[in-house]
């Protein structure tokens, strides 16, 4: 959408400052310095959001068919309006805006300074005036004030000085797994803000399974499924759970030497399902950042929500009780997260943007999953978002991470 003025002529350069292409690149851009940092799942479901939100309001208000998130979000109050008296494009002060507000949630600023630079690069060679760019930066900044300023309030900064997580020595109750014994990630997560949900309570599910050690006991048979289905692993249900395991930081132990592995997170998995869908049915630039800011809005509230269960209900995983109680020498497929188990959290996050993504592209949209090719596994065919949700859901099984309670 071009806010001409009086000049130059937009349509010389529109084709340049309308491609979504530039937009899924600069998605891109992020989810790379998201995995190069190392955030955890929760948090990278929060860099996702704001941004993409910054560029859905930018876009909104030159697109009469879409509705501003203010006042639909909790207390996300309007933008500030373009000034229509100035040459600008709103796609390019979208970019600029989600720029913006990402730098602000990630460590490596640097590297998007080098994204961004390169990117302003291009669209003036492509002839894009420096009028439009300079007007079009400062809307951008404009609005990306206003975002970061309704960040701050999230509760994001003063979770950052709660305790840690405290171990407890009740039976039944999370302690941290091998091979790094880490401390339980986010236990305070509940305390931010949600964009949409009431409250992170607004979904509690029914209590896990009361743990039980007693052989004839259905905690006791849920534990043993667990066991059995690593052990009996098939290529196929091995596959499974490798593609969907999107573990950003997977450590590698060869006799004192430790290195690590990193990967997308379970949300930047579904931001990259996001762009797959989006090219298929090859979606305009509004359209587009209407489906990132949607499915992230999706996920960044799932993950709320999911942690708000883990912490309470705070169960052991199947690898200690395994350990303990059954195989001391039981590893399983999957490194397992440093968080207690109850419930999955690639079940509640896929299943909010699968259903977010059937909304917006419909039932049964087939489509070929290439995400995880660059992290040297293969592709996989779905049926539907729905199908893919499910699969991600019991590779949690397959990988030895979760009880089918946490799953289904």
């Amino acid at each position: 959408m071009l806010l001409a003025g009086c000049q130059p002529d937009p349509g010389a350069y529109a084709p340049a400052v309308q491609n979504p292409a530039l937009y899924h690149r600069t998605m891109k851009a992020l989810t790379d310095i998201i995995v190069y940092d190392i955030f955890s799942p929760p948090v990278a479901s929060r860099i996702y959001a704001y941004p993409s939100i910054a560029a859905y309001e930018v876009m909104a208000q030159g697109n009469p068919d879409f509705r501003s998130m203010a006042g639909q979000l909790h207390e996300l109050t309007p933008i500030p309006t373009a000034d229509t008296t100035q040459p600008l494009s709103l796609e390019v002060a979208a970019l600029r805006a989600f720029i913006t507000v990402g730098r602000s949630m990630i460590f490596s600023e640097e590297k998007m300074d080098v994204y961004e630079e390169a990117l302003w690069g291009e669209l003036a060679a492509a002839g894009v005036p420096d009028a439009v760019l300079k007007n079009s930066h400062a809307y951008g900044d404009q609005v990306a004030a206003h975002i970061k300023a309704w960040a701050d309030g999230d509760n994001y900064k003063e979770t950052r000085t709660f305790p840690r997580y405290t171990v407890s020595d009740e039976p039944g109750r999370w302690t941290p797994t091998p091979p790094d014994y880490m401390d339980g990630i986010e236990p305070h997560w509940n305390q931010i803000r949600p964009f949409i949900i009431d409250s992170a309570t607004q979904f509690v599910p029914v209590p896990p399974t009361a743990y039980d050690m007693d052989p004839n006991s259905q905690f006791y048979k849920e534990m043993m499924e667990v066991y059995e289905a690593v052990n009996n692993l098939d290529d196929e249900q091995r596959q499974i759970a490798e593609f969907w395991d999107c573990n950003p930081f997977v450590t590698h132990h060869q006799g004192h030497v430790m290195f690590a592995t990193k990967k997308i997170t379970p949300g930047g998995h579904w931001i990259g399902i996001t762009k797959i869908a989006c090219l298929k049915a090859e979606t305009d630039f509004m359209e587009t950042v209407e489906a990132y800011a949607r499915t992230s809005i999706a996920l960044a509230d799932a993950f709320i929500s999911c942690w708000d269960e883990k912490y309470r209900s705070n169960l052991i995983r199947p690898e200690t009780v395994i350990n303990q109680h059954i195989d001391e020498d039981w590893l399983p497929l999957l490194q397992t997260p440093p968080f207690p188990e109850y419930t999955s959290g690639h079940s509640v996050i896929s299943s909010a943007a699968a259903v977010t993504l059937t909304d917006l592209f419909g039932d049964n949209f087939d489509f070929v999953d290439s995400t995880e090719v660059e992290y040297g596994l293969t592709v996989r065919n779905y049926g539907s978002f729905l199908e893919a949700s499910s699969e991600a859901a019991i590779s949690r099984l397959y990988g030895g991470i979760h009880y089918m309670p946490a799953i289904e």
